[in-house]
C-alpha cells in the first residue's frame, strides 16, 4: 500500500512521470496536423497570389439599326490580370472582327475603325470587389481607361467573374457610343448602322 501512494505522489508532482505511451504519439499527430493546416493555408494564397492571362476570349459587338442588325466577333484579344492588385488590361486587334458579310467587315476596317492607322482597342483599370475563395458569380466593375479609334475615355464597366478549376471567368456587356470615340457614319449609311451598339466581352484567364 505504502508503494502505491509513492507512486501516486510521483504522478501529482511530476505528471511527465505518468505519461501514457500514447500520449506523444497525439502530441505528434497534432503538431503535424497544424503544420498541414499551415502549409494548405500557404498553398491556397499562393495560388492566388500571383498574375493571370488570357486563354480564351470572345468580343462581340452587335448593332440593331433600321435596315438591317449587324453583328461581329472577336477572338484575338490578349490581357493579363494581377489578382494582388487588381490592374487588369487587355488588347484588341481593330481588324480581328469576324463579320458575315465581307463587304461590311472590308468597311468596317476601312471607313469607321480606321484599322491600319488605330490597328488596336485596349483597356486598362482595375477589377473590384472580387474574391477568389467564393466560388459563385461575383459582380464586379471594370473601371479604367478604353481607348478605341485612337479617342481614351474613363469608363466604369458592370460585369462578373467566377473562379472555377484554377480559371477566372469574366463577362460583361456595356454600350458604346460611336460618338464618343470619333467613329462617323457615312450619311449614306446611317440607317444600317446604329449610333451605339452593344459590346459583350467574355474572357477566360488561367494562371500564368
Amino acid at each position: 500500500m505504502q508503494e502505491r501512494n509513492e507512486a501516486s505522489d510521483g504522478c501529482l508532482f511530476q505528471p511527465s512521470s505518468c505519461q501514457t505511451p500514447l500520449q506523444p504519439v497525439f502530441e505528434i499527430a497534432s503538431i503535424t496536423r497544424i503544420w498541414l493546416l499551415f502549409i494548405l493555408a500557404l498553398s491556397v494564397h499562393d495560388t492566388w497570389a500571383q498574375k493571370f492571362v488570357l486563354e480564351k476570349s470572345k468580343v462581340t459587338f452587335f448593332s440593331r439599326a433600321a435596315i438591317e442588325d449587324i453583328k461581329a466577333e472577336n477572338v484575338k484579344a490578349a490581357g493579363i490580370y494581377d489578382y494582388t492588385t487588381g490592374d487588369v488590361a487587355f488588347v484588341i486587334p481593330s481588324n480581328g472582327f469576324e463579320f458575315e458579310n465581307a463587304t461590311m467587315q472590308e468597311h468596317f476596317n476601312e471607313k469607321y475603325m480606321e484599322s491600319d492607322k488605330f490597328p488596336k482597342a485596349t483597356f486598362q483599370g482595375k477589377f473590384s470587389s472580387f474574391q477568389p475563395d467564393r466560388p459563385e458569380t461575383q459582380p464586379v466593375q471594370a473601371t479604367g481607361k478604353l481607348t478605341i479609334h485612337g479617342v481614351t475615355r474613363e469608363v466604369a464597366i458592370p460585369g462578373t467573374i467566377q473562379a472555377t478549376s484554377q480559371r477566372l471567368l469574366a463577362k460583361a456587356t456595356f454600350m458604346i457610343k460611336l460618338a464618343d470615340y470619333n467613329i462617323k457614319i457615312p450619311q449614306l449609311l446611317w440607317q444600317k448602322i446604329a449610333e451605339q451598339v452593344e459590346v459583350t466581352v467574355e474572357f477566360s484567364y488561367k494562371p500564368q
